[in-house]
């Protein structure tokens, strides 16, 4: 298989493989999120093809392909309720199931407020 006959992401991911594998230390696993790169082009490019030029067991990444190992699982957003705030003090988390989180603290706000941030981090996809 020529060079010219590789896309670009799987000669990516083909040096992320030959650079960790160049400083790893004997005996050293394959780190996770390289086996999520791996899954990833194995969907993309097929088990055989993914495996050959990024140097895996063929076996081992298609049980990694089958079972989703690494995969975030894909979450609907769910509504939350917001009471009235005691002592005008919160502390909240969101999360747009891209893998993007916001940590916001807030004294003294309004849950309008809130609800506009809210929306404005949920549609930045």
């Amino acid at each position: 298989m020529g060079r010219d006959e590789l896309s670009d992401v799987l000669l990516r991911g083909r040096s992320r493989f030959r650079a960790w594998r160049e400083r790893r230390q004997v005996g050293e696993r394959i780190p996770q999120r390289l086996w999520t790169l791996a899954v990833r082009l194995a969907r993309a490019h097929g088990i055989s093809r993914t495996a050959s030029i990024l140097g895996l067991d063929y076996y081992q990444l298609k049980k990694r392909t089958e079972t989703n190992v690494g995969e975030m699982p894909t979450r609907s957003p769910s509504f939350v309720e917001l009471s009235a705030p005691v002592g005008k003090q919160c502390l909240f988390e969101l999360d747009n199931g891209a893998g993007a989180t916001l940590r916001v603290q807030l004294v003294g706000y309004d849950t309008t407020d809130i609800e506009a941030l809210a929306r404005t981090f949920g549609s930045a996809l």
